[in-house]
This record gives structure tokens, sequence and C-alpha cells, in this order.
């Protein structure tokens, strides 16, 4: 984990405490990270077979058969959640990406549904388009359970809600539509049912599949299409972007209870804003300078934040010099004259535009900035625009990799979204708050519990869970053994052991020895002495027996053979915090509606 300097923050401060996402080239947010700070791009360039569509329009000489593709978007694991093959089916492409969304970003937060108290608001937007060119609209000639459990898997109404009740979660669930800035939308609306005290954490979300998946496109001259499949942003010789599908996830909490909580956070939002142009001068759907430039000044007023303290600038850049330039002079409208300056970037260059998404992918870059103090490349840019007119503003575009220093004392990003229609969103972010300095680990033996639905699950967790450790040689096991036994769903095949030391836990995740017990074959009788029984289960019966080897060997073969465990007693009053540990490994299958 991060530290940064102990910094003050207020009562509407947002902490941004899990994160999932999948975009191309990227199935989480770790790949996506690794992308931007070796400045890959994701971009296939289709052969003529490849095309799911447009072969008549193949051999035409402004064709560009460039795609940003996403692996396994039409592929889902319903088991997970309970779900039929049949209903999986039913449910369009966006629906299931965001189902498992939002399990990662539980997950990654360290939270178990089963065992999360209060209300959990879900806020996500998506593409109404995608769900028609997945199958044809529900009969509503009949109101029979077939036509309404059609309807559910199929609307994008229904599809927050949906994963409230997949998920066994209860709370408010909305799906909004708000064009490209539809993530930046849901990140709003939660800060304000959260600040209002409507919830107590909140999931925002943006997906967007683009059916039919593989497929280039036409290029016309002045539209927002890239003539090559390569974007280039503050480029003379950009001339667009590519379309791109994804999916982008937070889980909210107040600042002051994810820190009361020991909730891992990556980073805060310090303000948020959403206005729309309406009447203007500009092309309708263009950047209007006047409106996004006082949408970004209200974010930062809105969080107490002064414009030369903002040191990244993540926009909305296409890679065509009319968009760029018009979001280029909102920006420095709304900063104002200043002698700091402010790395300014665009992750469509490594992925495109992810339409509902898009706004996502950039406060995902921005969050992963802020925690890792790094500031990544804006890739494609060889000859920046002079029109732009960069020296005289605070902008400098980020070319290369660097370190984030932070000149004001504090790094903070903002990050626009812009949509067709005259809509515009922008978000503050800050780095997240020090961990207060903790004593050395005592050496006391632990509980560790896994679990999965399958064998196959089962042992995917467990060699996922020994190569994070590897690669995490400062991660506490304190702080390992907390997020797994209150962070995840507690499935029918497990595996437990006790442990002293993260080296002792490889070991035991490595090879079939070691204080460890899995679950497997007839249940048994399992020797209970030692142990008394709350409310939420069994537990060592004395305060000095919570760190005994011998009553906590006795506690996980109790565990393995399906007895609860009440994990919140034998964790009470430690000092351990949640951790982003590897998430479920999704059994994932094909499914899509040719297969009815």
């Amino acid at each position: 984990m991060n530290q940064t300097p102990e910094l003050q923050y207020d009562e509407s401060d947002i902490a941004i405490t899990g994160i999932a996402c999948r975009f191309p080239g990227a199935d989480g947010k770790e790949q996506l990270w690794d992308n931007l700070v070796n400045g890959r791009e994701s971009i296939t360039f289709l052969q003529k077979e490849d095309l799911e569509v447009d072969q008549a329009l193949v051999n035409n000489p402004f064709y560009v058969r460039a795609c940003a593709t996403l692996d396994g978007y039409d592929e889902f694991d319903p088991s997970v959640f309970g779900i039929s093959d049949r209903l999986a089916r039913l449910m369009s492409p966006e629906h299931r990406l965001f189902m498992e969304s939002v399990w990662d970003v539980l997950e990654d937060a360290g939270y178990d549904p089963d065992r999360v108290a209060g209300e959990v608001g879900i806020y996500a937007a998506a593409n109404p388009q995608t769900p028609a060119l997945y199958s044809s609209a529900p009969d509503w000639v009949s109101v029979g359970p077939e036509v309404m459990e059609l309807s559910n898997a199929w609307f994008t109404d229904t599809m927050s809600s949906n994963a409230l009740f997949y998920t066994g979660l209860t709370g408010e669930a909305m799906t909004l539509t708000a064009v490209c800035t539809g993530f930046h939308y849901s990140v709003h609306l939660a800060c304000q049912s959260l600040l209002l005290g409507q919830t107590d954490m909140a999931i925002a979300s943006g997906v967007m599949v683009r059916l039919p998946h593989r497929r280039g496109y036409l290029w016309e001259e002045g539209r927002i299409m890239s003539r090559d499949g390569h974007c280039r942003p503050f480029d003379a010789n950009g001339t667009g972007t590519r379309l791109a599908s994804g999916v982008a996830t937070f889980l909210l909490k107040p600042l002051r209870k994810a820190v009361a909580d020991r909730d891992h956070i990556y980073a805060k939002v310090k303000g948020s804003a959403v206005n729309n142009n309406g009447a203007s001068a500009v092309s309708y759907g263009f950047a209007q300078p006047d409106r996004l430039s006082a949408c970004i000044a209200n974010a930062m007023h809105v969080g107490g934040v002064a414009p030369d303290t903002v040191s990244m600038y993540e926009g909305n850049f296409f890679g065509l010099p009319i968009t760029d330039g018009l979001e280029v002079r909102a920006a420095q409208m709304a900063f104002g004259k200043q002698t700091s300056t402010t790395s300014i970037g665009s992750v469509k260059a490594n992925i495109g535009h992810a339409g509902v998404a898009a706004g996502g992918s950039g406060a995902v870059k921005a969050a992963l900035a802020l925690y890792h103090r790094k500031l990544v490349p804006t890739i494609n840019l060889t000859e920046v625009n002079e029109d732009l007119d960069f020296p005289n503003t605070p902008f400098v575009p980020q070319v290369e990799g660097a370190d984030w220093e932070a000149e004001a004392g504090v790094r903070r990003a903002g990050v626009t979204a812009l949509g067709g229609g005259g809509y515009n969103a922008h978000l503050v972010l800050e780095e997240p708050p020090a961990l207060p300095a903790r004593a050395p680990e005592t050496g006391a033996p632990r509980l560790v519990t896994v679990s999965a639905l399958d064998e196959r699950g089962l042992a995917a967790r467990l060699g996922a869970l020994r190569e994070w450790i590897t690669s995490h040689p400062q991660a506490r096991l304190d702080d390992i053994t907390l997020s797994l036994n209150l962070g995840r769903k507690m499935m029918g095949r497990r595996w437990a052991a006790v442990v002293r030391t993260k080296a002792e836990l490889a070991e035991a995740l490595a090879v079939e020895a070691g204080e460890r017990v899995t679950s497997g074959g007839s249940a048994r009788h399992t020797d209970l002495s030692g142990l008394r029984r709350t409310d939420d289960g069994l537990v060592p019966d004395t305060a000095e027996a919570l760190h005994e080897e011998h009553a906590l060997f006795r506690l996980a073969e109790a565990w393995v053979q399906g007895q609860r465990v009440d994990f919140a007693a034998l964790h009470e009053g430690e000092r351990s915090h949640r951790i982003p540990l590897p998430g479920y490994p999704f059994a994932r299958r094909r499914f899509w509606r040719t297969d009815w």
C-alpha cells in the first residue's frame, strides 16, 4: 500500500474503496494500469474473414478495419449468481458484463454481499441501443411470466436492480442514460446519495458493448472516427478516435466512514458537477467552451479545490483537432492564469472511445495514477498541434511516464467527460489519506480461509493468491486474513490454513502440507471444544484463544465442514485493513441469442 502525507479531509469527501474494470486488452484494472504505464495500444486490425458485418463495404477505400475488441464480451458465469443458463442467454451482453463487474468491485473492496449491513445504492449507465441489437423487443401482447423474465433480462431499466437482486443486496437502484457522460453522471448521483445519507455504500458504473462487435467503420472527413484507426490526442495529424467497449465500476463510501471501517482507499472524490449546453452557437454535440468551463469550475468549487492544486487533467480528447481545441480552451478558462503546470492526457489513445464507459476509463486511469503516484504517457503523440497553444495554458501534454511530484503539496486530478447532446461532466479526484502507523506483526497464528463453487474454482483461487503474495512482499498477513475472512462470499468448496507468516501461507498454498484442512468427501464429526457460538457463528471461547493455534485449527475444521464462523468477532479490535486481493475466477461460457 502507498503511504501519502497526512491530509485534511472534509465531510463531503467520498472514498473510492473498490475499482473494477474491463477494457480492450485488459481483463482488469491491474492489466489496464500495466498497459497504460507501458504505453500499449489495444487495437486490432481485422482480417476480412473476421468481420461480422460490412462485407459489402470492406473494399471501400475509406473503410477502416480497426476494432477495439473486448475479449469475452459474449461470455458469462451464471453459476456464481444462481442464474440459469436460459436466463443468461436472455440477458444482454451489457447486463452480464455489469453483473460480474459489481461482484468484482465488492471483492476488490473486501466486502461479502451476504455480510454487508445497510443500504447499497447502485447507479449505472448503459446504452439502450445494445439490448435492441442483441434481441428483439418482448411481445407486449402477453404479460405472462416468460415475457416479464425476458423484459427484466433485456431492459436497461432493470440492469441495476438485477445486480441488487442477484447479489442479495438492498438499496437504491438506478439505470440512467446520459450518452458518453454516463459513468460520470452515475458517480455524481452516487456521491449525492451518500452525502444525503440515503445509502451507506454506493456502486457507480458505466458499461458499453458495441454490437455487432467485430467490425470496422467508414471514415468521413471531419467526423470523430480516425482515418487510420489510431487515436492521436493533441497531435497535429490527429483525425479522430475509434469506438470501443468496456465497463468501469467504483465502490464509494463517505471518507470518514471508510477510514473508520478500515477500508482500502484508492483515491477520493472531492467534487463533481454536471450540466448541459442547451442552446448554443457551437454545433450540437460538440463541446461548448463556456458551458464546459463552468462545469469544470463548479466541480472544483464544490470540492473546495483551487485550480493550481490540480496537477493532472484527463480529458475527453478524441484526437480530432477541432474537438481537442474546444476542450483545451474550456479547461484553460476554468483553470485561469496560474504558474503551476498541469499534466494533460487522454486514455482514448490506448483503448479508443468506450461510449457510456468512456468517462470510466479516464476516471480509473486518474484514480490509479493518484494511488501509484505516477503519470502515464499519452501515446501516439509525435507532433503537438500548435493551434492548441499549450505554451499559453497551464497544460503540458504527458508524452512520457513520470513519477507524480506534488508541487502543491497534494496530488489532484480532474477528469472530464463529454456526451453528444450537449452533456458535460467533471470529477475532481484526490490522492488517498495516509494510513496510520502500525506496530509490526507479532507472528501470532492466524486463520486463513478460501472458498469457491467447485474444485476448479478453488484451485484457481489458491494459485492466484499464492502468486499475489509473491508479488506483494510488503503486504501484511493480518490484512490478508481480514480481507479473505470478511471480504469473500462463503461457498461450498472450502480450504483453510492456520499460519504465522506469509511464507507459511505461501507454502501451505503450494503443497499438500501444513496446518490446514480442505473440505470434501462425507461430513464428519468436528471437535468443537474450546469454541462458543454467537449469533453469527463459532468463535474461540476466550479472548486469549483468538490467536491460539489449536483453537484456530478446530475453527478451521468446523468451517470447512460447513459450520458458520463469526469472523467479525475473530478480527474484532485489530488494526488490520481490507486490501485488494485476486478476485473470483469466473468460469465463463459463451451465451448468445443464436443458442436459444
